[in-house]
């Protein structure tokens, strides 16, 4: 008679993901290697392929100096000289007090990523992506707030390994409470307002408002999000909350936003908004400080009412390098917050008391994607 071993000894299939180990370790000494790098590069069915992973290789590695290259060309004023009308080196050179060589050499690696355009020898006008750039406020104030970045990820080792408590360049332009002067309160007011713009028209374009007689907003600084909404819902009653300094530098606020000052960590939220908007909010804060958001807005809020959320997420196609890649060491920096994934979110406002939520898909999710829970 055979000896067979009992099935219960066999050892056991493999599960998805050692399956997923063992297809990504071979993939990697495939492509790690450099006999197959000669061979792919000389196919052409493989060489377009192998000249991108090349290109993208450099740009991870180059990419600190391409950001510096647009903070220079904002900086220096060059997309407003470039999009007046040609220019030359020497125009250049005397409008930014540079050298002509110095204007040469960033007008040269401004045109290397398409933000200046060397329409004919010596003559140079705005490029397409700096065209693009040009007409995005929000955009050119992160560009011009990014040097208070720089200075924490100067040494992203040392940055990851301090502890959190300790003060960072970036967590001290972001620190504020309601004691806060009216000064400081406007400097990082002013940075939001910039962008807020650009999320409100994401959130705007993948839902619709108008079902709601009346919208909150929290944290809404010196109202862009509620100033976008207005002349699109002429019709929904608008509300502000926010610390009281910065509510203080709201001017000009259409006269039919109420102004609700206090703190969401210790205040209670005004009640009767049947929505509740929190725009680029949650993911300056940590895990305790979100849940504590989300159950007072689950208490204000009556039955039926809902709750959106809009702001850059982690894992969201289209949009990962933006949601870990930049927005991860940027909230490490500012020792407050992380990027959270869709389904993260969903767990949180199901802990709050809302029964369900749904993502909503938006055109720019780099800018903003969008969440809308009620219960």
């Amino acid at each position: 008679m055979l000896d067979v071993a009992p099935l219960t000894d066999a050892p056991p299939a493999p599960g998805p993901c050692e399956w997923r180990r063992r297809w990504t370790h071979w993939r990697n000494r495939i492509l790690g290697s450099p006999t197959f790098q000669t061979w792919a590069s000389r196919l052409p069915v493989f060489a377009s392929v192998s000249r991108r992973r090349a290109a993208s290789a450099f740009d991870l590695v180059a990419g600190f100096a391409y950001s510096q290259v647009l903070l220079a060309a904002v900086q220096l004023g060059l997309l407003d000289l470039l999009e007046a009308g040609p220019c030359n080196a020497d125009e250049i050179a005397r409008s930014t007090a540079l050298s002509r060589a110095a204007a040469t050499r960033l007008l040269r690696a401004a045109a290397a990523l398409d933000l200046a355009e060397e329409v004919a020898p010596g003559c140079w006008m705005l490029g397409q992506q700096g065209a693009a750039l040009r007409s995005n406020p929000g955009a050119l104030a992160m560009v011009l707030h990014h040097p208070i970045l720089y200075a924490d990820l100067a040494d992203p080792v040392a940055l990851l390994r301090q502890d959190r408590q300790k003060p960072t360049a970036l967590s001290g332009f972001w620190h504020y409470d309601v004691e806060t002067d009216g000064e400081t309160a406007g400097r990082y007011s002013a940075l939001m307002a910039a962008s807020q713009q650009m999320v409100a028209q994401q959130a705007m374009a993948a839902y619709t408002f108008a079902r709601h007689r009346r919208l909150l907003d929290i944290g809404g600084g010196h109202g862009a999000f509620v100033r976008a909404l207005a002349p699109a819902y002429p019709a929904l009653e608008l509300g502000i909350f926010d610390l009281p300094p910065v509510l203080a530098g709201a001017a000009n606020l259409p006269s039919r936003v109420a102004r609700h000052p206090g703190d969401f960590f210790t205040d209670t939220l005004p009640s009767g908004y049947d929505c509740i908007t929190l725009s680029r909010i949650l993911h300056d804060h940590d895990d305790d400080g979100c849940m504590r958001i989300l159950r007072a807005i689950r208490t204000a809020l009556p039955e039926g009412g809902r709750v959106v959320i809009a702001e850059p997420m982690a894992g969201v196609p289209g949009a990962r390098a933006m949601g870990d890649g930049y927005f991860g060491l940027y909230l490490w920096a500012m020792n407050s917050g992380r990027p959270r994934t869709p389904a993260e979110y969903g767990k949180m406002l199901q802990q709050a008391g809302f029964a369900r939520w749904r993502q909503r898909r938006t055109a720019m999710p780099v800018i903003a994607s969008l969440i809308v829970s009620s219960y």
